[in-house]
């Protein structure tokens, strides 16, 4: 006989997307759909730093990119791993992690256009702004990301966790507003590189430096991909923006076809950046089968050792007279020639 004290266990879990019970369709697709947009950008990021790994890339732009795709990689992380978490400290963190991440991404697109802007259009050399633009990249989003968190504004917001509902002044203030300004500002700030390097293109200055016109020609190169940043970053934010606006006007009655359209935009910043990154054609021309295999073969077999240089005696010796076997000199430098070399061929005067 069953015990009348024992209640049949209930199921309280909810979809806090469209706030209805677990089993609704809707919540496993609007899942779904951002888990795989999250990988599709994951995966881009990935093979973004395989290949700067690759190709050793260290001057301060790839240097750039680099940075931008940790942080669109860590913020996709967040996309592919996150579920649609209740309220309290897991979905506080989640939404941090999506705020801080998203900022720093942001901000790596606008530096690196900032960079440009000074490289091209004021001839500075931004060498000595690595450190400032670190602590832009990675300051900023820290501060936006954490005023949200203390003020405790944070929780269910759709598909993730982020600012609620509650409090959509906070949503387009710490976010929305300054990501189309800064969209709006990159736009016209590459509108005038561009201008710029068209007229210095047609230009003659009368004398001819090498330096400078390769120079002019190899600035020219970077503009064409990265040109699109801005454009890639608007795509993938209309969607949301829309979706937000809706949220503010109908609180209560989230759209499913907005929701849809939110997730399948907002997780590719890692995906729009690879898209970017593949416009290089400098890239591609050193990802040929032969180009890959030597650099693999460089990267995981090159046992070259490079040390420091120390000046030594320097001592000319016929290749085929020279026995090193008794040579107590270690610090001698020993040149062979033919005995038909000039002096000059030996590196003489």
């Amino acid at each position: 006989m069953d015990n009348p004290n024992i209640k049949p266990a209930i199921n309280d879990s909810r979809c806090v997307i469209f706030n209805t019970q677990s089993e609704d369709y809707r919540c496993a697709v609007i899942l779904t759909v951002k888990r795989a947009t999250g990988t599709f950008s994951l995966v881009g990021c990935m093979f973004m730093l395989f290949v700067i790994w690759l190709l050793r890339r260290h001057h301060s732009l790839a240097q750039m990119i680099l940075s931008l795709t940790v942080a669109a990689f860590f913020d996709s992380l967040a996309y592919v791993m996150g579920e649609s978490h209740p309220e309290g400290p897991l979905c506080n963190f989640q939404a941090w992690w999506l705020t801080y991440f998203d900022w720093s991404a942001l901000a790596w697109v606008c530096l690196i256009t900032l960079n440009l802007y000074f490289n091209l259009v004021r001839e500075m050399s931004t060498n000595a702004y690595e450190t400032f633009y670190h602590l832009i990249a990675w300051g900023v989003p820290l501060v936006m990301s954490s005023l949200p968190l203390f003020k405790g504004y944070y929780g269910p917001a759709g598909a993730w966790c982020w600012i609620t509902d509650d409090h959509v002044a906070w949503r387009f203030g710490i976010w929305y507003v300054p990501l189309f300004t800064l969209i709006l500002l990159m736009i016209c700030c590459y509108a005038r590189i561009i201008c710029v390097a068209n007229n210095r293109m047609q230009s003659w200055l009368g004398t001819f430096n090498l330096e400078r016109e390769r120079r002019k020609v190899s600035l020219a190169e970077e503009i064409k991909p990265l040109k699109w940043y801005p454009s890639v970053y608007l795509l993938v934010s209309i969607f949301p923006l829309i979706n937000r606006l809706h949220n503010a006007l109908y609180p209560l009655d989230p759209s499913f076809s907005l929701t849809l359209l939110h997730v399948l935009s907002a997780p590719l910043h890692g995906l729009a950046n690879a898209f970017v990154f593949g416009l290089d054609r400098d890239w591609w021309s050193l990802l040929t089968p032969t180009g890959m295999q030597l650099a693999l073969r460089s990267r995981l077999c090159d046992g070259t050792r490079i040390g420091e240089y120390h000046a030594g005696t320097v001592r000319y010796t016929q290749a085929q007279l020279a026995d090193l076997s008794g040579d107590d000199d270690e610090d001698a430098n020993t040149l062979f020639y033919a005995p038909d070399m000039t002096l000059k061929e030996r590196g003489g005067p």
